[in-house]
């Protein structure tokens, strides 16, 4: 007897970040330890733990019994508190204009919901995290990627983003610092990007911004602070920043320059008190990382740092791996030069498991056209584990070398 079918949209979706741990499970169940360099979660590396006085606040919440359900919008003490950190980066941002949510994620469906219909175009970047492919699709829209350039940096092509923009655009993606690919866009790029949306008046600006305090340029500036008449929806959030993924609390802050979002905002809300609110003893938690001390935040920065800069180092001594240098985030995105991988990503990304037991990601995951031939790794294990992993790749790719 035939199954009930899955419907199209869930069918439909890939998460490669994700999908590739499904393989990585089945080694380990059959007793192989996996080096895994594959997700986003720095809580899974040593030495990187979520704050403690984040985490006592978490329990004191819990202790006195703060886990009830709070306010769809999220808690008033929390909107006020990133309202000041945003304004902070030289926007007026105002309690109002915060909206807490279960992680950037949700915010994201929650933004893709009250915009898009039927024939709308989200355009971002390629590659970029998968949710901005996957999810525009449950709306009937589609995602067009716009290119970064694979060989400056993974800087804006803004040649190709011109070419792409009409009248169907009705979000333009921005993923700064980007993942997976690390790079930054400076104050210089966004106001020239900002000077081409503001030719479409439909168009709302999706400022990604969930890994700005992980900036090793020195260069990374809020799009909020540079528009004075496009529409910017900011997103960040407790993941990456303030260590703390698991608590599911992000946020959106929107800009509205010249008041064209009133209809949007309206939708937003109703969103979301329709799904009830985000946690609240977590709230509290992200509330202390944002009002208490802030100093741990250096010590962190330059861990991941110098983790990045052991990766640069073994990269450029490896036969058949180049890559960019990441300005950003916790990411790089290497690229296969050997004829056998370049053209099989995947292939290369599971062989590895199952040979060498090192998890990452194929770029082809990112994008199937603008991230082939790459892989996406995580530069968060120490640096013991990381040396290890590249002994492993090096070994490997001499192994199946092509003459």
């Amino acid at each position: 007897m035939a199954g009930i079918p899955s419907s199209k949209r869930a069918s439909n979706i890939e998460y490669a970040i994700r999908d590739v741990v499904v393989p990585a499970t089945e080694l380990e169940a059959q007793g192989h330890s996996i080096i895994k360099l594959n997700i986003g979660d720095p809580i899974a590396y040593p030495g990187l733990p979520t704050p403690l006085h984040m985490v006592e606040a978490f329990s004191t919440a819990l202790s006195e019994g703060r886990n009830g359900y709070s306010p769809s919008y999220g808690l008033p003490e929390l909107r006020r508190a990133i309202a000041h950190d945003e304004s902070q980066k030289g926007w007026d941002a105002q309690p109002n204009d915060v909206y807490v949510c279960q992680g950037v994620t949700e915010a994201l469906q929650i933004v893709f919901q009250a915009t898009l219909e039927e024939g709308h175009q989200v355009l971002a970047p390629g590659p970029h995290y998968p949710p901005y492919m996957a999810y525009p699709q449950m709306y009937g829209a589609e995602t067009i990627e716009y290119e970064l350039q694979p060989n400056n940096g993974w800087s804006l092509n803004f040649d190709d983003i011109e070419s792409k923009m009409n009248d169907n655009v009705r979000l333009f993606v921005l993923i700064n610092p980007n993942n997976p690919t690390g790079s930054v866009a400076d104050s210089k790029d966004i106001t020239r990007l900002l000077s081409i949306l503001s030719n479409w008046p439909n168009c709302i600006l999706i400022a990604d911004e969930i890994y700005d305090g992980l900036d090793f340029s020195g260069r990374q500036v809020s799009a909020a602070s540079l528009s004075k008449s496009v529409p910017v929806v900011t997103m960040n959030g407790v993941s990456k920043v303030y260590y703390a993924p698991g608590w599911r609390i992000g946020y959106m802050a929107i800009h509205d320059p010249i008041s064209t979002l009133v209809a949007v905002r309206d939708g937003i809300e109703r969103i979301l008190r329709s799904r009830l609110c985000a946690s609240t003893p977590a709230q509290l938690g992200y509330l202390a990382g944002l009002e208490q001390d802030r100093s741990w935040m250096k010590h962190y920065s330059d861990t991941v740092k110098e983790r990045r800069d052991v990766c640069l180092s073994r990269i450029s001594k490896i036969k058949g791996l180049e890559v960019q240098n990441p300005e950003g985030a916790f990411y790089m995105f290497v690229k296969l030069t050997d004829k056998k991988w370049a053209d099989d990503d995947k292939s290369f990304v599971l062989q590895l498991l199952h040979e060498q037991h090192v998890l990452v990601v194929h770029g082809s995951g990112f994008s199937s056209e603008k991230g082939k031939g790459h892989f996406r790794l995580v530069f968060l294990p120490d640096v013991d584990t990381l040396n290890i992993a590249f002994n492993r790749i090096d070994s490997f790719l001499q192994k199946h070398r092509i003459a």
